[in-house]
């Protein structure tokens, strides 16, 4: 994306969606960029094992119609007051992980110094079954590449899409795995001959999406309006 990365606030507050954010460091967003790495490498994506030309074609298709982003990362939460939260907590981390007695006491005591967040027991399945979770995306950008091309042009576009599913780490997280695992078994010729890459370059033109919304996990576009210049 031509340039600068724009920086955004730390924390920011979005009306639309109800949620104060605070930026977190994430290997999410590095994932992104190693993706967008490896597609300015291979405007088309990467070539499948033994594909057949329907199967290029879609592959084709499927990546012409992404485009660059900057992806950053933000922890969500209702109120300005779970954010300072977040922050303590992060504090709390930060300082007793750099000794090894601070670790001794964040493994020994977990509940105590994450305020109940953790606790070595882990979650009942009553727990497990009732949880959910959502994640936002809200992306700024442009209705039109001429306007994108301009110097000193500001997005004028803002769309609001959100995922949502059941509990994340032992419910959602073995559902990808699993979809993931069923796709390289029953098309593992359309997928790269090998290598180490991000599961987004991967698995973007294959039918995950739809094998993950066939299994309770929904993607949505909640919105698309213009920004006030």
């Amino acid at each position: 994306i031509p340039g600068p990365i724009p920086k955004g606030q730390i924390i920011e507050h979005q009306k639309k969606i109800g949620l104060w954010g605070i930026t977190l460091p994430s290997a999410d967003a590095t994932l992104v960029g190693k993706t967008f790495s490896t597609l300015t490498e291979n405007p088309n994506g990467l070539q499948g094992l033994d594909e057949s030309p329907e199967t290029v074609e879609k592959r084709k298709v499927f990546w012409s119609s992404v485009k660059p982003v900057h992806f950053g990362v933000k922890l969500g939460s209702k109120s300005l007051l779970g954010i300072f939260g977040y922050i303590a907590f992060g504090i709390i981390l930060g300082l007793f992980g750099s000794t090894s007695f601070g670790r001794w006491l964040l493994l020994k005591y977990p509940s105590i110094f994450s305020l109940g967040g953790f606790s070595k027991n882990g979650p009942s399945e009553e727990e497990v079954e009732s949880a959910s979770f959502k994640m936002w995306f809200v992306g700024h950008g442009f209705s039109d590449e001429s306007l994108a091309a301009k110097e000193n042009s500001k997005p004028d576009t803002e769309i609001i899409t959100r995922i949502t599913g059941p509990e994340m780490g032992y419910v959602t997280t073995p559902i990808i795995m699993i979809q993931c695992a069923l796709i390289i078994l029953s098309q593992r010729n359309n997928l790269p001959k090998g290598g180490v890459y991000t599961p987004g370059i991967v698995f973007g033109p294959t039918d995950l999406q739809e094998r993950l919304e066939q299994n309770g996990i929904s993607f949505d576009v909640i919105s698309k309006s213009k920004l006030s210049s």
